[in-house]
């Protein structure tokens, strides 16, 4: 396994973080405990969940995949070697369920959803602890057009991190880092950091992948000069890169399969067609589909991690393996020339 600094700190975090998102929904427990000890086994010490976890998000399962990592963490005589990263989620119209239908990103709901992760996971602290997504009218999820509208704008950034801070100060978290942000919103976590002494951010969780690298538009630079690295999620676009869902194909108990309806994102004909040209490279030069588009990830000097999900011991296994695959200037160069023929199919 290889390993990267967190931001600016000295924690130490593999390349390969384990996702759990399907924790709870599509895995069992004894399945997420399975795939934590062989991820563990082969060095991953960075563990990615949230609050509304498992996916698809509703009432009936929120929180399970902490409770099945806080279960399996319990029993593990060295949580001081894992990172465990989770999320508060912000308002949204299609969550009002969480803390009664009023959560927001204000002190009174940090210090709630820190409390109640805590208490699922099993645990005195949280390594990484994220800002889901914005709680403004922004683009997020795959939004390519900007209206401004700062009437929407819920809780003030300057606030959401006043309270984050608190719970640093009170030992429940040890760093923080936002998710799904724009440039704009880095910024001015950073902006606030300095200006009020207050924690700095220390990583950014983004989509990336061969099929959708706008994070390099912006936000690449920050990573680098300000030392916030990016957590890079779906690198393999919902399973959509390794292939298996080429020629209209729905696999059994795949994602798609299962939850087609509700994700949209990576399943356009434009999606397939770049798909089959990477698919194509990987097999002509002797790689599997997703190996290939997890090791170009990795390989990237801005990610500092790449969040793996798998439903399988084989599909885990396989993710893991990238680590060691290194591609050559030859197959980074044809990644480049589907990439500048059709770039960000998927954002």
């Amino acid at each position: 396994m290889q390993y990267r600094k967190l931001g600016h700190t000295d924690i130490d975090v593999s390349v390969i973080c384990l996702g759990s998102m399907t924790w709870g929904e599509q895995n069992t427990l004894a399945q997420a405990c399975q795939q934590l000890d062989y991820a563990v086994a082969q060095g991953v010490n960075f563990i990615d969940t949230a609050e509304l976890y498992p996916s698809p998000m509703r009432a009936e399962t929120q929180g399970r995949t902490e409770q099945h990592i806080g279960h399996w963490l319990h029993k593990r005589p060295d949580r001081e070697r894992l990172v465990i990263a989770s999320k508060i989620c912000p308002a949204a119209p299609y969550i009002d369920y969480l803390r009664g239908g009023a959560n927001c990103l204000d002190r009174d709901n940090v210090q709630a959803a820190v409390d109640a992760s805590l208490k699922r996971l099993q645990t005195d602290y949280i390594d990484l602890y994220q800002v889901h997504w914005p709680e403004r009218d922004t683009n997020y999820f795959g939004r390519q057009d900007y209206y401004h509208a700062p009437e929407q704008d819920g809780t003030p950034i300057a606030e959401t991190l006043s309270a984050l801070a608190e719970q640093v100060r009170a030992g429940k978290i040890r760093y923080l880092g936002i998710s799904n942000e724009t440039p704009w919103g880095l910024s001015e976590y950073l902006r606030l950091a300095r200006a009020a002494d207050l924690p700095r951010i220390v990583s950014i969780q983004n989509p990336y992948s061969l099929l959708n690298r706008t994070f390099e538009i912006g936000l690449a630079e920050f990573a680098h000069r300000e030392q916030v690295g990016l957590l890079a999620y779906s690198p393999l676009g919902f399973g959509v890169l390794s292939g298996k869902y080429l020629d209209d194909q729905r696999p059994p108990g795949a994602r798609l399969t299962l939850f087609g309806a509700k994700y949209k994102r990576y399943v356009s004909a434009l999606a397939q067609q770049c798909t089959r040209r990477y698919v194509t490279v990987a097999r002509e030069h002797g790689l599997e589909p997703a190996q290939l588009a997890l090791a170009f990830v990795n390989q990237r000097p801005f990610v500092t991690s790449s969040i793996i999900g798998a439903t399988t011991m084989e599909q885990l296994a396989a993710n893991i393996a990238s680590v060691a695959i290194e591609l050559d200037k030859d197959v980074l160069r044809r990644i480049e020339d589907i990439h500048r023929a059709q770039p960000n199919p998927c954002p």
